[in-house]
């Protein structure tokens, strides 16, 4: 819709709002009157207060205008003959007529403005405090962040993607969710900002978080590292206020079991622990 409508102005990204959340107003309909050039994005029926206001403008009472909008806007209803022949009396295009009959359900205008305000705050945060953004939307929303897969630089993520791109609808599930985070990652490191280690000290339980040098992700990132692992992980090293002594501490103090610790191995968070607090004789 952003291609072939080309938006400039604020006005016309609440416009493309309500195009967007209605039920047959863009699609074989506003579409195409744009594209073939039969209107501008400005002159198009985008909200149903549009209806009243365009209506009021050509000379219709406002009561007549009021009606032909709460019929246009609401499922099953179509104008009648009457209000058709009205319209044309005031000279109302063919082509908006057309397009109301077309419409089975329009957003409020009110509505569509609340969106586009909400997106807007959104994406000035996203443009001017990335590293914020990022890392509070893999907190909150990505639920199916897999750190196997993101955090090891772009040319794995594109990888990934090309994958799946390739298996197109037989995709999974799961590859489809994912496939909608990885671009959020693909276009955070083309930003130059970059994942820091998962660290058992260093990362939280659950939140991605903010240090100078980029984005440190949580233990529960861990393909099959819960976030009950994670969190007792955490809550051991608050209580110890410091460093495991070896693995076998940890494990007994965090009660964690041996496929977690295989799993935190995997991704480096036990480098440089010893296994037991045992010292052997010939070291």
């Amino acid at each position: 819709m952003l291609v072939d409508t080309k938006p400039t102005t604020f006005e016309e990204l609440i416009r493309i709002s309500g195009l967007s959340h209605g039920t047959d107003v863009w699609v074989n309909n506003t579409q195409d009157l744009i594209n073939n050039g039969t209107v501008k994005l400005s002159e198009a029926i985008c909200t149903r207060d549009d209806i009243m206001t365009y209506l009021i403008i050509k000379g219709l009472p406002s009561k007549d205008a009021f009606e032909i909008m709460e019929i246009v806007r609401s499922k099953g209803k179509q104008i009648t003959g009457e209000q058709e022949i009205l319209m044309k009396k005031h000279k109302v295009p063919a082509w908006y007529i057309e397009s109301c009959k077309k419409i089975k359900y329009m957003f409020p205008r009110a509505h569509a403005v609340a969106y586009v305000t909400m997106a807007f705050r959104v994406a000035w945060f996203k443009v001017h405090y990335g590293v914020a953004y990022y890392a509070a939307f893999f907190s909150i929303r990505a639920d199916d962040f897999d750190s196997e897969l993101m955090i090891y630089g772009k040319e794995k993520v594109k990888s990934k993607m090309k994958q799946i791109d390739m298996e197109g609808s037989n995709a999974s599930v799961k590859d489809k969710a994912v496939y909608t985070i990885m671009e959020l990652v693909l276009e955070m490191y083309e930003r130059g900002i970059k994942f820091l280690p998962i660290d058992i000290y260093k990362s939280d339980s659950t939140k991605f978080l903010i240090e100078d040098d980029g984005i440190r992700p949580p233990l529960n990132s861990i393909p099959g590292l819960g976030t009950v692992a994670a969190e007792s992980i955490k809550n051991a090293v608050k209580k110890e206020n410091g460093k495991f002594m070896s693995i076998d501490d940890m494990q007994i103090k965090t009660k964690i079991g041996k496929s977690v610790v295989e799993l935190l191995g995997k991704f480096g968070c036990l480098e440089g622990m010893s296994k037991s607090n045992q010292i052997s004789l010939f070291n």
